[in-house]
This record gives C-alpha cells, sequence and structure tokens, in this order.
C-alpha cells in the first residue's frame, strides 16, 4: 500500500489535493529525471570529445536550454537550483523546499506520492545533500543534514541510494532518535555495505534502503561506479512496485560538481563518463518499455570549464575560470512520450510545470 504523506500543514495538503491527474491526454506511465549536478554545455562537449565524439546526449530527439538563476543571486547555488527544479519556484541560495518566502513549494516526488505512484531518489552523494533533500525536505538551510534525514521519515521515498548513513543514526544534534531503526519499523529493507559491495536485488513488496558511505561515497576516479546498476535495478523495482500507478525517480550525478570545485579535468572526466553510463541505463530502460519520459538536465555549471586551442580528442586541454558555479545556461534532454515539450530556451522552474504537464497532473 502506497504511504501517505504524514507531516502536512493545511495550506500543504490543499496543495497536494490539488494534484489530479488528465484523463484525456496520451500521458508517460513513469519519468526519470537525471541531473548532472554542475554539468553545462562544455562539460557535456568535453565528456563527447574524450569518447572520440559519441556520447549518450546524441540519442535524444529533443534538446534545449535552462537559465538557472536563483531569487536572491544570478549565481545558483544547488539548494536553490535544486529547488527549482524539484518544486518549479525561485528561491534563495541555501534554501530546501521553501520558496524566497521560507514558505513550503510541492515537489514533483510529492504529487508523484500523493497520486500512488512508487517514488525512489539514486544519487552518489550523501541523500541529504541539496539535489535530492529539494525532493523531499523542506528546511531553510541545506547545513541543516541532520534535520534534512529526519525528512525521509516524514515523506517516506521507495527507493533510496546514496551515502549520508551519519546523518540516520548516532547524530551528533539529535541523539534522541536513531532513523534507521524508525525506517525499519516502517518495513524498510536496510543496507549499510560499501559502495563497491552492490547489496541484493531489492523485493518489490518492501521498500529499500541502501547507504553505502558513512558521510558521501568516493570519486569515480576512485573506483566507485554503482550508480548505473543501482538505476537499472531501480527502474526494474518501480516498475514492480508500481505496477498500477507508474513511478518518479530522481537520480543525480552528484560529483562533476565536484570535479569543478577542485578544476579536476581527469576527475570531471570520469564523473561525466559513470553519469554517461547511467543516463545509458535510464534510456535503455526507457526504450524497452515504451511508456517511460527520460528527462536530463544540470543545476547550474560549476567551474566556468573551457576546451582550449591544441585540444585533441586524444588529449583535451581544459580550463577553469572559476572553482565555484556560474550563471551560463545548462542543457535538457528528453527522450520518450511527451518530450516534445522540453525544447526550446526557458527558466528552470518551467522544467517542473512541462513534466506535470506531460504526466498528466493538472
Amino acid at each position: 500500500m502506497k504511504k501517505q504523506l504524514i507531516v502536512l500543514s493545511g495550506l500543504f495538503l490543499l496543495a497536494l489535493s490539488a494534484f489530479t491527474p488528465l484523463s484525456n491526454a496520451p500521458q508517460p506511465k513513469r519519468v526519470i529525471f537525471l541531473i548532472g549536478d554542475g554539468m553545462g554545455l562544455s562539460q557535456v562537449t568535453a565528456s563527447l570529445y574524450s569518447q572520440k565524439n559519441r556520447s549518450v546526449f546524441e540519442r535524444f530527439p529533443i534538446t534545449g536550454l535552462i537559465t538557472t538563476h536563483s531569487s536572491s543571486d544570478l549565481v545558483t547555488d544547488s539548494g536553490a537550483g535544486g529547488t527549482a527544479l524539484a518544486c518549479g519556484c525561485k528561491t534563495y541560495n541555501g534554501a530546501i523546499g521553501l520558496d524566497a518566502h521560507k514558505k513550503r513549494c510541492v515537489s514533483l516526488l510529492e504529487i508523484a506520492d500523493s497520486l500512488g505512484l512508487a517514488t525512489g531518489i539514486a544519487v552518489n552523494c550523501s541523500v541529504t545533500h541539496a539535489t535530492p533533500a529539494a525532493f523531499v525536505a523542506h528546511v531553510a538551510s541545506r547545513k541543516e543534514m541532520e534535520a534534512i534525514a529526519t525528512w525521509y521519515i516524514d515523506h517516506p521515498v521507495d527507493y533510496l541510494v546514496g551515502g549520508g548513513q551519519q546523518y540516520f543514526q548516532n547524530r551528533a544534534s539529535l541523539p534522541e532518535r536513531d532513523l534507521l531503526a524508525e525506517l525499519r519499523a516502517m518495513d524498510y529493507v536496510i543496507h549499510l555495505n560499501s559502495h563497491d559491495s552492490l547489496p541484493g536485488f531489492p523485493d518489490p513488496n518492501r521498500p529499500f534502503l541502501w547507504l553505502n558511505a558513512k558521510d558521501d561515497p568516493p570519486a569515480a576516479t576512485e573506483g566507485r561506479n554503482y550508480l548505473p546498476e543501482m538505476v537499472r535495478r531501480g527502474c526494474t523495482y518501480l516498475q514492480h512496485r508500481g505496477a498500477e500507478k507508474g513511478f518518479f525517480l530522481m537520480v543525480e550525478g552528484s560529483q562533476i560538481d565536484w570535479a569543478g570545485h577542485g578544476n579536476d579535468g581527469p576527475r570531471l572526466l570520469a564523473e561525466m563518463l559513470d553519469f554517461e553510463k547511467t543516463v545509458e541505463a535510464a534510456l535503455q530502460f526507457a526504450a524497452e518499455d515504451g511508456e517511460t519520459l527520460v528527462v536530463v538536465t544540470a543545476d547550474h555549471e560549476t567551474g566556468g570549464l573551457g576546451i582550449l586551442q591544441g585540444s585533441t580528442m586524444d588529449s583535451l586541454e581544459m580550463k577553469f575560470v572559476s572553482n565555484g558555479h556560474t550563471a551560463s545556461m545548462v542543457p535538457v534532454f528528453a527522450f520518450g512520450p511527451g518530450a516534445e515539450l522540453f525544447s526550446g530556451v526557458y527558466d528552470n522552474t518551467n522544467l517542473y510545470s512541462r513534466i506535470k504537464k506531460a504526466m498528466g497532473w493538472e
């Protein structure tokens, strides 16, 4: 039985009840929303050239561009950027699931859950980081990671993969709650093994949690490669668990951003390759399924990456102009039923309304 949201204000509950499926429009049954954190056009270009001018992104029939500014700054952070993608509203840098006036906004995952769809999040950072948090939590600051973890109790997710074990158990600021014990009481199958030892295939009759690191998993250059396989397994699991209504799965290639912050070209290419394999897993499922919309984008660009003269496909000369985020537009790629809605140049908040329209959520 699909779980109901537990902690909701009166206005928030009204907002959720307003989302009802449209009955007269063809629509996908499932959506996979992939976010490459820090992935701008230059990152996509570098990845393509590093693979001898071939890329998974060539498989997408629809492309677009989005602006990424927050309500407080032209250059967004991942809190405001993630909230724009998850909830369709501008907010200040650092906010999670709140608008610019600190009022709750409803995320795509929360809408899906309220309509009876199965839900999932799979990332290669801590599950309490800004982007995954924006789909489940509502807090004033992305730094409140222990508080963010409690939202996974209040807004349960069927399939949850990433790091962050320390925010669920033996917590420094909130030691009175053992969130893992609470999740076990909610019938979760919980795995706490390392990123390099994949758990068994999930049982679709029970919710699934894999916390594979105390804080964040290591970089792709250090051997981390679980995300493509866990997306493959997650799609199959959610397809069974949400057999009647469908599913919503959010996936983040989190550490593209960290490579940009570090101005680390080799790490960036490794993270992009891992993300491309993850996107390929989603596309393969969607192509075989025929009822799944795949949307890929980024919350912002990181590093101001340029590919310099003298580069070859065997040797890229890359230069970063910043160790922070930039205000550059980022790409959108779409595949599957409803993909035609995602072409053009528009604001990041419009992805929210376009996914709702594609899925038939009024």
